[in-house]
């Protein structure tokens, strides 16, 4: 979205919520200027290699915005331009934007989904995206990211509450774990997303309902697939006397090979993105999800019945929380209401969701932005969940009404 030279930018100090203000920064066309990132480090000073691959991701699918850095790495001044999404000419190659992630990657390849999800449905174009790379990880990581498979299972679904659900596809081309210390893994994900609306449908969603069945996924790369059958039974064992409808797959893939680097012997390869981890979405017969996503650590050393039980009982807490939404998908579906048509939308959450201090943040950057306040009761009926009502700003996509 284009903005005016006059319009001063937005200030903000740190690099607390860096993602979500430069989505919110490209959604309302609203420039910023980011400063004291990192200033204090002595060894990681500035922006993060993964902060500044998303930078680079943002300037792919924009076409006139403008990313201004300084030469220390902890300033950074970015005026938004207008979502093109996959558009040919640019940068793209027959419809399909290829994007590289460096080898000292330490977050997953949902850390670069999710935002750009959030983005897809007001692009001009369609969004075909490949990550790959030697850091791509497609499986949970040590620092807090899912999998590429919760987006696919417990994300993407959830767009269909907002009149966004045809021609959305995520697909795992090459599964990966976190490598030697958390770094790199060599997968591959290509997400298409081609259903681009005007403006999202007004969400009115207050009934969490009951839990009806439990889907999942075992995931094993470079591994003996006895780990799978571990997981997924010591998973049923917590879960078969709570819901009888559980059925968790299993999908077995060799580790990804890199070139080894070594000078004696050029043509050798070395495997990376080794481990296992599951998957488990509780849906309720409202249709709300539930997710929990738990990886083997990269230094190994856990037994994957304890991977297996350790996610059947993030499940469990995370259905314990309350609400319509689970605190991983809760960002999402309230920046999807906050620029929605105008109208009030109402969203009943878990009482800890709403006070977690990721939730307070976007709430303040909303403001930040021009969205409106939010308007927060009890739920009732003895339930201790939170209604939040947002009205929608009413941004909308510009790249749709030019056309």
């Amino acid at each position: 979205m284009s903005t005016g030279p006059s319009q001063p930018p937005i200030r903000f100090t740190g690099c607390k919520s860096l993602i979500n203000r430069l989505v919110l920064s490209t959604l309302t066309g609203r420039p910023i200027r980011i400063s004291q990132v990192r200033s204090t480090s002595i060894s990681s000073t500035g922006f993060a290699p993964h902060e500044v691959s998303f930078l680079r991701l943002l300037d792919s699918i924009t076409n006139g915005s403008s990313i201004d850095l300084d030469y220390t790495g902890t300033t950074l001044v970015y005026r938004p331009g207008l979502i093109t999404g996959s558009a040919p000419g640019l940068g793209t190659a027959g419809g399909v934007l290829r994007h590289e992630l460096e080898a000292g990657c330490t977050r997953g390849v949902s850390y670069f989904l999710l935002p750009l999800c959030l983005l897809a449905p007001f692009s001009k174009a369609p969004v075909n995206v490949i990550f790959t790379g030697a850091g791509c990880i497609t499986s949970a990581t040590p620092t807090g990211d899912i999998s590429a498979d919760a987006v696919r299972t417990a994300i993407l679904p959830l767009f269909a509450q907002f009149g966004v659900e045809r021609n959305i596809e995520l697909r795992i081309l090459k599964r990966s774990c976190p490598g030697p210390g958390g770094k790199g893994g060599a997968g591959e994900v290509q997400l298409i997303f081609g259903h681009q609306v005007r403006l999202p449908k007004t969400l009115h969603l207050m009934n969490p309902g009951r839990v009806k069945k439990i889907r999942g996924v075992a995931y094993a790369t470079g591994v003996a697939a006895a780990n799978n059958a571990r997981m997924i039974e010591s998973a049923r064992g917590v879960l078969n006397e709570l819901c009888k409808d559980t059925f968790i797959a299993s999908d077995v893939s060799p580790a990804p090979l890199l070139p080894s680097q070594d000078r004696s012997n050029p043509g050798a390869k070395r495997k990376l993105g080794i481990g296992f981890g599951i998957l488990l979405v509780a849906e309720t017969s409202t249709g709300c999800l539930y997710s929990a996503d738990v990886g083997s650590p990269p230094e190994g050393g856990e037994p994957p019945e304890s991977v297996g039980r350790q996610c059947a009982f993030q499940l469990l807490e995370t259905v314990a929380a309350g609400g319509c939404v689970s605190k991983v998908a809760a960002p999402t579906m309230l920046m999807l209401m906050a620029m929605g048509d105008g109208d009030v939308g109402r969203l009943q959450m878990g009482r800890n969701v709403v006070g977690s201090e990721e939730i307070i943040g976007l709430g303040r950057d909303l403001r930040e932005f021009g969205c409106s306040a939010w308007g927060l009761r009890d739920a009732g009926g003895g339930s201790e969940d939170i209604v939040v009502s947002i009205v929608g700003r009413g941004v909308g996509n510009v790249g749709r009404k030019i056309a």
